[in-house]
């Protein structure tokens, strides 16, 4: 594992990685604005002295589904992605996987909360599963096993 670090790859992931994570970080700090600003809350000890009562709205929920999606997604990007730095891809390919995946993610979150009418939100999605699934292809094709 010590090769990853010295690898001409390892900076370039760790910048994007970086992106995407800090990303989905910022949906969780989105989630709560639009809880604070609809006054939606979903357990009792948070509606304690507001004067509401535990409820849903549609803003919050799609904007926690966003967020859900992106942990679901960016978490295997990570770590496929470390292996996947691991093999020694070239830093072109490298490069390609990690931009194009930012990218669909940060598209994926726009389409999502806007809402774009689809197929917009479904080829950010799609296009990082199938970027996500091209690296571990990769890592799976060059293991020495």
């Amino acid at each position: 594992m010590a090769g990853v670090f010295d690898n001409p790859v390892f900076p370039y992931f760790a910048f994007y990685a970086t992106v995407v994570v800090l990303k989905t970080m910022a949906m969780s700090f989105c989630t709560v604005f639009h809880r604070l600003t609809k006054k939606v809350f979903v357990n009792p000890e948070d509606t304690a002295g507001r004067g509401v009562k535990p409820s849903t709205h549609e803003s919050v929920e799609r904007v926690r589904r966003c967020h859900l999606n992106d942990l679901e997604n960016v978490i295997p990007f990570v770590l496929i992605g470390l292996l996947y730095t691991a093999t020694g891809p070239s830093l072109g390919s490298a490069l390609l996987h990690f931009r194009i995946f930012t990218g669909a993610r940060i598209l994926h979150t726009i389409a999502y909360l806007l809402p774009l009418p689809q197929p917009s939100r479904g080829l950010g999605f799609i296009v990082g599963i199938l970027v996500t699934m091209s690296m571990a292809w990769s890592i799976l094709s060059n293991s020495k096993y």
